[in-house]
């Protein structure tokens, strides 16, 4: 149980008291955020952009670089999916529906771009990858993704979610970063019950 709680807090004992509070609002806005996904509310929008812009700065300032331009492009393409989702008062006339060929391209070149533009970045800031860094940029492309699919209500975007969120949890347990660990966790459940709350939603359409 000592073990644990070192995990947990040892990484937060020479942080600043403001960054602490930061990132306690990041996981609780973080979580809610999905909570709000997973009920088809357009809150998903306002209430996350809370979390990730306080989240990109995290980042930004801990110099894990793919993970802050992932929440930053969370940030930008919070208020493309904000207006896609703003048809009625919850987002009920955008349907859920599947990626068609088109989409699916579309969605493998922002992949492939995305680990493209994060690794030339990580070049020219002379910033060394690392093995953690190499699985953080293909996860910013699967990330990046997945946003832009839920930004359309297709849902794909789960699947993409529950992958990258499962990748996430071991990754942030590595780095030494025990609450963003759990909040992947969190994630993940939340993840999966969307998927299967988007399926049922999707089935009934039909």
């Amino acid at each position: 149980m000592e073990s644990l709680s070192h995990f947990f807090l040892d990484y937060y004992s020479g942080m600043a008291w403001y960054n602490i509070a930061l990132e306690a609002v990041a996981f609780f806005f973080g979580i809610a955020s999905v909570w709000f996904a997973k009920k088809e509310n357009i809150l998903v929008y306002p209430v996350g952009l809370i979390a990730t812009a306080i989240t990109a700065w995290l980042f930004y300032t801990a110099g894990y670089l793919g993970d802050m331009l992932v929440n930053g492009y969370y940030t930008v393409i919070s208020f493309y999916g904000w207006y896609r989702w703003h048809k009625g008062k919850v987002g009920q006339d955008l349907p859920i529906t599947k990626t068609n060929d088109k989409e699916k391209i579309t969605g493998a070149l922002l992949f492939f771009a995305t680990i493209v533009v994060i690794f030339t970045l990580y070049k020219i800031t002379d910033h060394p990858i690392a093995t953690d860094n190499w699985i953080d940029i293909f996860l910013s492309g699967m990330f990046f993704t997945a946003m832009w699919y839920m930004a359309l209500k297709k849902i794909e975007n789960w699947a993409l979610w529950i992958v990258g969120d499962i990748i996430a949890v071991p990754l942030y347990a590595y780095r030494g970063l025990g609450m963003l660990s759990l909040q992947y966790v969190f994630f993940t459940i939340l993840a999966i019950a969307a998927y299967v709350s988007w399926r049922k939603s999707l089935n009934n359409s039909r």
